[in-house]
């Protein structure tokens, strides 16, 4: 069976996806206890973001919503879709429009925090209780104003 990946974007005030990207969400929040947002929260900032959407055979498979700085919001794979490639995909997408992308992450997300810093990530900070439940975060940074792109550019050439 052929797969065929497609990527689409709802861009701020549009939300075409947004249920799918929800419903996404909620997989990965009650099977490992990430992405705990309310809905009111996530619809809010989802609308006010860039959203790069990729399905594969029109399932939604990943999500990266972003600002206009670069900054992640949300970024969820799909469980089952892990390994394929679509983090890095959204992650560049991002880079390719922003000279820096930063986001936030659970200091308990090993998988994220492997994931961020295989993509050349840098801890910036620790942030305690960032996140609602007390959690906390660590902010990470990719790219320099000048070299993101090489960068980028040559990780995705491994």
């Amino acid at each position: 069976m052929s797969v065929n990946v497609t990527m689409r974007v709802d861009g701020p005030g549009e939300t075409a996806y947004a249920e799918e990207a929800w419903d996404l969400k909620e997989v990965i929040r009650a099977n490992e206890g990430l992405l705990k947002q309310r809905r009111g929260f996530f619809m809010d900032a989802y609308r006010r973001s860039t959203t790069y959407l990729l399905f594969e055979n029109d399932a939604l498979v990943a999500f990266a919503s972003t600002r206009r700085d670069g900054y992640i919001l949300f970024l969820a794979v799909a469980p089952n879709d892990r390994g394929e490639g679509h983090g890095k995909r959204l992650v560049a997408k991002v880079a390719e429009e922003n000279p820096v992308v930063t986001c936030h992450a659970r200091t308990t997300n090993t998988n994220a925090l492997d994931f961020y810093e295989n993509l050349g990530f840098t801890i910036r900070r620790r942030i305690d209780g960032y996140y609602e439940d007390g959690g906390a975060a660590y902010y990470l940074r990719l790219g320099e104003e000048a070299s993101l792109r090489e960068r980028l550019s040559e990780f995705l050439r491994r």
